[in-house]
């Protein structure tokens, strides 16, 4: 029975068709990058004190001790930001009381945020980490519901409606009227971002040929994305109003609407429906595109109904866990999503409370993707699995670990430590998807990847207050996301190696947990022995 590779195989690899896919794909994403970090300007906190009326100050350097109560941030001594002296400008005793009549707000870095429009600090200051928690959450059920409604409606259809969705929702929060407003625009621009990012990925990885996949994966879109987070900070630091920047984000969506013409439905899912002749007829273009003449009949019948004999029973969740080892295959799968989007996340929303410029920092942070997504892809060729994801993670745990003792004046050393540790845990990420994809079984493998997805956005919704501790004490973030990191990292030399292998296509092929043991060599297969590592059931 011919399969859809063999029966498109005459289209080639590399033609006109497939780098017209390959490139308008990757230029989809981009938006996804922006969009998705434009929290780190959003909701940052700039400096701010109580409003004392008829009290003259341009600066927030000048000495207000006789207004302002003293109080420790980050290690260092400044003046109170949510209390004020009862009689000013002296002190009545130590009688102190709230910002009755507001707050003054620094804007020496911003015109505005969110936080400014609506005072999200002191009593109200969970409200900043939280808005950001909303678009995490809008992402959680984007990546339920995307596959869901791809499987029913289509890919290409899902990815221009969500690239709407984003760009509509994005001009709406730009007019939001209060706080509320904002957070509801804002669940659902993370529901479409993810939705049309993996809208995208799928569209792609069936359009395009075997070997042109993994480049398209691990380059084409991954770089796209890096590319929208860079043009974030240099956005921000031009547009330093919040409504603006969201507007000046949002208007490049409308450019890609041309692209609805160009851009066709995945020939693979018509063919799932049925829809022989609209898959037929795609095929037949692509030919025409690259130059060559397609046969007369391409697809047949047969070709549907062989793909109902393939699965002879129906799989659930519950298969993730049904035997031993695809048991412990998820449930350290799972571990390690949630650790690596919750360090990821962290690491990127941390950058505003760095020490230094918030904008450059970002932009750093967001030239680092390009290292980490080029630095995988050349790990993916020519090292083992095994080796690639405990390296990424301890080197990225163990960084963030160390910056804790350096001195504050090597705040450039710093820098360069949280980067390349940003590095580690970003490549980590783009890495996982590949390895997830290896370990797992064909017949269960797009669920364990929606599982392990989802598990990665519960990592994502903590990552804004572990990002918010860093307000009050600039260490505390990095130990927590450098353990948890250094933890799955060690978890990690336990999982199998994949690498030129066989897919496995049913549970009972999944392998056993591995671990480095030298001193047991004997006790495992000839393969394991090879390979200095032993199998075992746990």
């Amino acid at each position: 029975m011919l399969d859809y590779e063999e029966r498109t195989a005459f289209l080639g690899e590399w033609g006109t068709f497939q780098k017209m896919v390959f490139f308008l794909l990757s230029l989809s994403s981009i938006p996804n990058g922006y969009v998705g970090m434009a929290m780190v300007f959003l909701v940052d906190i700039p400096p701010h004190r109580c409003w004392v009326p008829g009290l003259n100050s341009s600066s927030f350097s000048l000495d207000l001790n006789l207004s302002f109560p003293l109080e420790e941030v980050r290690g260092e001594v400044v003046l109170s930001r949510c209390l004020r002296y009862r009689d000013p400008p002296g002190p009545n005793g130590n009688e102190t009381e709230g910002c009755l009549d507001g707050w003054e707000f620094s804007t020496e870095r911003y015109t505005s945020t969110i936080v400014t429009e609506w005072n999200l600090v002191c009593d109200d200051d969970w409200k900043a980490p939280f808005t950001a928690t909303i678009f995490f959450v809008g992402v959680l059920c984007g990546s339920f519901l995307s596959g869901i409604i791809s499987d029913r409606f289509g890919r290409r259809l899902v990815l221009f409606g969500t690239l709407a969705m984003q760009t509509v929702f994005t001009l709406l929060q730009a007019a939001s009227t209060s706080w509320e407003m904002f957070c509801f625009f804002y669940f659902i621009v993370g529901l479409g971002q993810i939705a049309n990012y993996c809208a995208a990925f799928i569209l792609g990885s069936e359009l395009l040929t075997k070997s042109v996949r993994v480049n398209f994966g691990a380059l084409g879109v991954s770089f796209s994305y890096a590319l929208g987070y860079t043009v974030l900070p240099l956005a921000a630091y031009c547009f330093r109003s919040w409504r603006l920047l969201l507007v000046v984000l949002a208007i490049p969506g409308f450019l890609y609407i041309p692209l609805w013409w160009y851009i066709p439905e995945s020939p693979r899912w018509l063919l799932a429906q049925g829809r022989l002749k609209e898959a037929e007829s795609i095929i037949k273009a692509a030919a025409k595109m690259n130059g060559l003449m397609a046969p007369d009949v391409i697809f047949t019948e047969d070709i549907t109904e062989n793909r109902t004999k393939e699965s002879p029973r129906l799989y659930t969740w519950m298969d993730l866990f049904r035997t031993r080892n695809i048991r412990n295959i998820t449930i350290i799968n799972i571990l390690i999503w949630i650790i690596i989007s919750m360090t990821y996340y962290g690491m990127s929303l941390n950058t505003p409370n760095m020490d230094g410029n918030p904008y450059f920092n970002c932009l750093v942070a967001a030239a680092t993707e390009f290292l980490a997504y080029g630095s995988v892809w050349f790990l993916i060729r020519y090292t083992p699995r095994r080796f690639t994801l405990p390296f990424t993670l301890l080197l990225s745990g163990g960084l963030l670990l160390f910056i804790k003792l350096i001195p504050d004046e090597l705040s450039g050393l710093t820098l360069i430590l949280v980067m390349v540790g940003k590095t580690g845990v970003t490549g980590a990420f783009g890495f996982l998807y590949l390895y997830m994809m290896e370990l797992f079984p064909t017949v269960v493998r797009n669920m364990a990847l929606g599982a392990t997805s989802m598990a990665s956005r519960v990592g994502s919704t903590v990552s804004p207050y572990i990002a918010f501790m860093g307000t009050y004490n600039k260490f505390l973030p990095f130990i927590l996301m450098g353990g948890a990191t250094l933890m799955i990292g060690l978890l990690s030399l336990w999982l199998p190696e994949t690498k030129g292998e066989e897919l496995p296509e049913f549970i009972h092929q999944v392998k056993p947990l591995q671990r480095v043991c030298l001193w047991q060599q004997g006790r495992g297969s000839t393969h394991d022995r090879k390979k200095g590592t032993t199998s075992v059931e746990i």
